[in-house]
């Protein structure tokens, strides 16, 4: 059995959403390395112009609205295309291209009124057409947009759009002022998904000329965000100009900014403490302990879930004793705590904190109000993984083929994977890891080409459906390919139920039946740090994991 160590610094608690801004630490102490990054003068261009250089990801899988699935591509999305809705720095809904907008009585349908003299970022005129051609794209089962389901599957008519008849989709532009949307059944949180980025609208004469490769060229790549694409280097930089032809561009005070397509968190540390970019989201796991106490060092709260996805479509992962003995084998409170060096907690249920329901935090009123998991005695619960792997016929892990456990190497990413190597190993299992290039990763893991994966999900609004559906089994992010009839009835229920209580109970009954079923296997519930020098003003970070450039300056 293996030692215990100590976390090597503090262990961050995950806290409701609207305790998102607060800081994670207030220990006293700086380094001075880390500080450097704050005296470069290379977010200024030559021209004179003001651009904020920073770095959130690699290159990006996709920023085609309809097709990401990614955070760091969605951190694009924010900047460069904007929804009917927003989101606002306090997290509530906020208008954007719709001024204004209204419910009927009945909760079935949504009228949103645009704003006057919308452009593309080209000049031409966007009217409410535009977004009724997206919308159903977004249906089409050509594009395959993986959140088609979640964000327009309570629409009326979605079923036959998903078929072929996107005519059939209610989405409807009474006059270019006006989108009126009919639901199926009531959504009480369809403002949040007419602010999240799949719901963009997308220009139809660009995208029919050009076809899926719109979304690769600053040529064509018209979009209605502050910004707009003016160069793209792939391996490099993706930058951002200031769009002159956006409603509130006089609000606007960058004059563009840089996404450095770093991939390696040593180059981005690097990149940083040099000054050639003010902000990095991806800081070497072995500098975290040296930051503690540093002003520049952020760490807040999100909601999501890092979790392993195990592909229920191959043996031995279809069986749900062999799920549940992985799942138990693995010490949380060592990953997170050692591991993941306290900037994650470790996880007990698929929902963590942050999530809401009618009475408050979903988290806290799952399972009778019970963990799961219980993280508190890892020797019990290994016990019990040996003892079903023998269930499973698979004693001392004898006859269990070997398997591979794929990731990309970024953040903790390797560290974890070579654990489970080790506590997989402990129930006589042989594991490779697998890294990919993370261009390459997600499209490979949403089809299904791996036994074992790391994956993740940062909310996109706090309504547990978000999450929860990912597990649905036509789901286009159900990597995992979990297929459970029981909890699919479930997730219909609080799909069509005009009843809160019941919705909400239904949702509960979910993670119910995927904890029990073990459709994936929750490790720790996500922070986000990064590191961000102090001349960065006016921008914030959210509890879905986005930061939010468009309103920000450079302080001299």
């Amino acid at each position: 059995m293996k030692k215990r160590l100590l976390a090597l610094f503090m262990a961050v608690s995950m806290v409701a959403l609207t305790a998102c801004g607060s800081a994670a630490s207030s220990t006293e102490g700086t380094d001075s390395a880390a500080n450097a990054g704050t005296e470069g003068t290379t977010t200024e261009a030559a021209t004179g112009e003001k651009i904020l250089s920073v770095q959130i990801g690699p290159d990006p899988e996709t920023i085609d609205p309809a097709l990401n699935s990614a955070v760091d591509g969605g951190n694009m999305l924010l900047h460069s295309f904007e929804c009917l809705l927003t989101i606002a720095e306090d997290g509530t809904i906020a208008p954007g291209q719709a001024e204004t907008w209204s419910v009927s009585e009945d909760g079935l349908t949504w009228t949103f009124n645009l704003r006057e003299g919308l452009k593309w970022s080209d000049g031409s005129d966007l009217t409410a057409n535009d977004f009724v051609y997206s919308w159903k794209r977004v249906c089409d089962p050509l594009t395959a947009a993986p959140y088609a389901e979640t964000v327009l599957g309570m629409v009326a008519g979605y079923e036959e759009a998903i078929a072929g008849n996107l005519d059939a989709l209610q989405v409807v532009a009474e006059d270019d002022l006006t989108l009126v949307v009919t639901l199926a059944n009531p959504c009480p949180y369809f403002d949040s998904l007419a602010a999240f980025a799949t719901l963009s609208p997308v220009q139809q004469a660009t995208i029919e000329a050009n076809g899926d490769s719109w979304a690769v060229s600053p040529e064509t790549y018209i979009s209605n965000g502050s910004f707009y694409v003016s160069e793209w280097v792939p391996g490099s930089h993706i930058l951002m100009s200031k769009n002159p032809y956006y409603w509130n561009a006089d609000a606007i005070k960058l004059d563009g900014i840089k996404f450095n397509l770093i991939e390696d968190a040593n180059a981005s540390y690097s990149a940083y403490q040099t000054g050639e970019v003010l902000m990095i989201k991806d800081v070497p796991t072995e500098e975290i302990p040296s930051l503690e106490g540093n002003a520049e060092f952020h760490v807040e709260p999100i909601i999501g879930t890092y979790y392993i996805s195990l592909n229920t479509e191959r043996e031995p992962f279809d069986n749900p004793l062999v799920r549940k003995a992985l799942s138990l084998a693995i010490d949380r409170e060592y990953v997170a705590g050692t591991i993941m060096q306290g900037t994650y907690s470790a996880a007990s249920n698929f929902m963590g904190p942050g999530w809401s329901d009618a009475n408050g935090e979903f988290f806290d009123n799952a399972n009778g109000g019970q963990p799961y998991i219980d993280n508190s005695n890892y020797e019990a619960n290994l016990e019990e993984a040996k003892a079903l792997l023998a269930e499973a016929g698979y004693p001392n892990g004898e006859g269990f083929p070997a398997i591979t456990y794929s990731t990309n190497d970024s953040g903790y990413h390797i560290p974890v994977a070579e654990y489970l190597q080790q506590a997989w190993g402990e129930l006589g299992i042989n594991v490779t890891v697998d890294s990919v290039e993370w261009a390459s990763f997600t499209p490979m893991r949403r089809n299904g080409e791996y036994d074992a994966a790391r994956n993740g999900w940062v909310g996109d609004y706090a309504d547990p459906s978000n999450m929860l559906e990912l597990l649905y089994s036509t789901n286009g992010n159900n990597d995992g390919k979990y297929n459970n009839p029981d909890f699919d009835a479930a997730i219909e229920t609080s799909r069509t139920t005009t009843d809160t209580a019941a919705r909400f109970e239904a949702l509960h009954t979910a993670e119910d039946i995927l904890m029990e079923d073990t459709a994936c296997i929750p490790v720790a519930y996500y922070n986000d740090f990064w590191l961000q020098s102090e001349k960065i003003t006016g921008m914030w970070h959210s509890a879905y994991g986005y930061w939010h450039f468009m309103y920000a300056d450079i302080a001299e």
